[in-house]
């Protein structure tokens, strides 16, 4: 029964994943036009906002205020979004965020179709972005994974779960990040640690 905000709604897929567990109204934001499903853009319980920038959302633009949200965008870093975000927010609202490092890392690291392959530009990214959001003033790191869906042409993506206020943030240490992107490229790729660390530098 909660407010919500999907910011990259795109053809709504998390919109409809919010509706579905139960959300009383969706705030669905993308800069594109006519992206969103039908059967979200008619649906009351939604507002479509679309040639809408994130970047540039307040408080004043919206009737209510979101206690939770999601975010999937591309060709921008989450970084640029997360400010506006953070002022969107509830106090104590949680945020899911998915970590695309095919738009995050530079281009000298992104391989042939887009494709972002090697482990240590994985750690690099969300040790980037753990960063970033370790120096906001109210968003916190609560937890994060790796999506068990690889996105398009194969990339790995992850997932950050972010809080308004929320306590205790997680460590992103070396030894966490390690784990993490070594479970993903195991469970995702079929890819040992060893295997990984031979190829490297080469894929």
């Amino acid at each position: 029964g909660k407010v919500c905000i999907d910011i990259g709604a795109s053809t709504g897929g998390f919109t409809d994943v919010l509706l579905e567990r139960g959300a009383v109204k969706v705030y669905s934001v993308d800069v594109g036009y006519g992206q969103l499903a039908w059967r979200l853009r008619s649906d009351e319980r939604v507002v479509v906002m679309e040639r809408t920038n994130a970047r540039d959302l307040n408080p004043r633009d919206l009737e209510d205020t979101p206690e939770v949200a999601v975010m999937d965008v591309s060709f921008i870093s989450v970084t640029r979004i997360l400010p506006a975000l953070e002022e969107l927010l509830a106090p104590g609202g949680d945020c899911i965020v998915l970590i695309k490092p095919q738009f995050e890392a530079g281009k000298g690291c992104v391989g042939k179709k887009g494709v972002v392959r090697e482990r240590s530009v994985h750690m690099d990214v969300l040790r980037n972005v753990g960063t970033y959001i370790s120096s906001m003033r109210d968003l916190v790191l609560m937890g994060a994974n790796f999506s068990p869906i690889l996105g398009p042409s194969g990339n790995m993506e992850f997932l950050f779960h972010l809080r308004k206020g929320g306590s205790p943030p997680v460590a992103m240490d070396e030894g966490f990040l390690r784990d993490l992107v070594e479970r993903a490229h195991r469970e995702l790729l079929g890819v040992p640690q060893e295997e990984t660390d031979r190829t490297e530098g080469v894929l």
